[in-house]
Formats: structure tokens, sequence, C-alpha cells
């Protein structure tokens, strides 16, 4: 490396690290808005499995009374995106999503 050009170079690494920082900084910003779009999204969607469970519960009692056996269960959803590089922080979403089974005995 020619010390001559030290100063272009120092310069030139600065202006990359500026802008790197600006770009990480509006990627950290745009994932936390799509962070935020997808928990709502996802107690939207708990809301319409709920609003529709809610309509099995009303079946349920003349399930009972055929002799059928009805079983409500839930499972949670997770996502896990993994660890950024500057943060270190993992990142990881769930939801929790009401199952109903109908099994006859």
């Amino acid at each position: 490396m020619d010390p001559r050009h030290t100063g272009e170079i120092l310069k030139h690494l600065e202006k990359q690290n500026e802008l790197l920082m600006e770009a990480y900084n509006s990627m950290s910003h745009e994932l936390h808005k799509l962070q935020v779009e997808e928990e709502m999204l996802m107690r939207k969607f708990y809301e319409l499995m709920t609003a529709q469970g809610l309509t099995k519960k009303n079946e349920k009692n003349t399930n009972v009374s055929n002799g059928d056996q009805v079983r409500d269960d839930s499972v949670l959803l997770t996502n896990n995106t993994g660890g950024n590089s500057y943060g270190g922080k993992s990142e990881q979403s769930s939801a929790i999503v009401p199952v109903n089974d109908n099994e006859q005995h």
C-alpha cells in the first residue's frame, strides 16, 4: 500500500462504513416493522381460529349427544429466524393456535 494514498483510502473506508451503517439501520427498521406486522397478523389469525373454534364448540353439544368424543387441543407455532451478526439477538415469534380434532371411539 502506497503511503501517499493512505488519507484517501481512510476517507473512502470511512464513507463505506457510514453507508453500511445507514443500510444496516434501514434494514433493522424494516425488520422491526415486519415483525410488528407479523405479530398483528398472527393475532388476527388466532382470533379467526378462535371464532371458528366457537362454532365447533356449538357443534360439540350435538356430537356428544350422538356419542362422539370431541377433543380440543392447542398448537404452538414458532418461527426462529436465527441471530444477526451485529446485535447477536435471536429473533423468534410464536402463536398459539387452537386445533379441534373430532375422534369417534
